[in-house]
């Protein structure tokens, strides 16, 4: 597709640009996004044309973009709270394409949306590696635990590297790994065995999730509990407010 100079790629075009995690519904939809800085917005079949007064443009893989703070903001439109925190751990993630303070900066009072960004931006965290990370890290904290430290290196008592935890409490020796499809390769299962080994001899407890958790978390949080009494001495207080089921699967805030 052309672009006038004076037009880009936004909303969910640039979200997959910038290879952020989209929702199912939205991951097969084939309409195209483009904003204008001018007064003439794009017409054209399978294109949603924007008028922006403002624009924050970058160049990208050979496209003019909006900025991955700005697409942030842009998806909140269209996005619950949920997904909107999966999208911004994306962007202050491993790739560093903006930071939170960028993203708090892209969100314009009274627009469209602004509600549910404000919302998501108080629950993105740097360290989150994955959209499903994301949303388990979500179920868990509304469902009363401890907020997790993120992709932290764990060290043996003698200072051997054990390995990495998706989410941890390191004060309890707890952690939790979400173990996607690639868990299942015969070499990584192998390897997963062996540094399993190491976290139980060094005194820690690994729990583990798979992508149906996050829907139907009641025995995973079960196990997380048991592990904060075993540990803590104490059970974490039931989820108050939104229920980790809603936010799990993508509640509006």
């Amino acid at each position: 597709m052309v672009l006038r100079p004076d037009q880009w790629f936004s909303h969910v075009t640039a979200a997959r640009i910038w290879s952020a995690p989209l929702p199912a519904r939205l991951r097969d939809d084939t309409t195209v996004h483009v904003s204008s800085s001018s007064e003439a917005a794009m017409r054209r079949n399978g294109v949603i044309g924007h008028r922006c007064r403002y624009p924050d443009v970058r160049e990208h893989e050979g496209k003019r973009v909006s900025s991955p703070a700005r697409t942030w903001f842009e998806c909140a439109g269209v996005l619950t709270v949920a997904e909107l925190v999966a999208v911004g751990d994306h962007m202050v993630g491993r790739a560093g394409l903006a930071s939170v303070d960028d993203l708090a900066a892209a969100v314009r009072p009274g627009a469209r949306g602004a509600q549910v960004a404000r919302a998501a931006l108080e629950r993105v965290r740097v360290g989150s590696e994955s959209a499903m990370e994301s949303a388990l890290r979500l179920a868990v904290v509304d469902a009363g635990f401890p907020e997790p430290q993120l992709n932290i290196d764990v060290h043996g008592s003698s200072g051997d590297f054990l390995g990495r935890v998706d989410m941890a409490w390191p004060e309890y020796r707890i952690a939790l790994e979400y173990d996607g499809d690639h868990h299942r390769d015969q070499a990584t299962f192998r390897r997963d065995q062996r540094r399993g080994n190491g976290f139980v001899v060094n005194g820690w407890l690994v729990i583990h999730a798979t992508a149906v958790d996050p829907a139907r978390p009641a025995v995973l949080f079960e196990r997380l509990r048991q592990a904060f009494a075993d540990r803590a001495g104490r059970t974490p207080r039931r989820p108050t407010g939104h229920r980790a089921e809603d936010v799990a699967r993508g509640g509006r805030g």
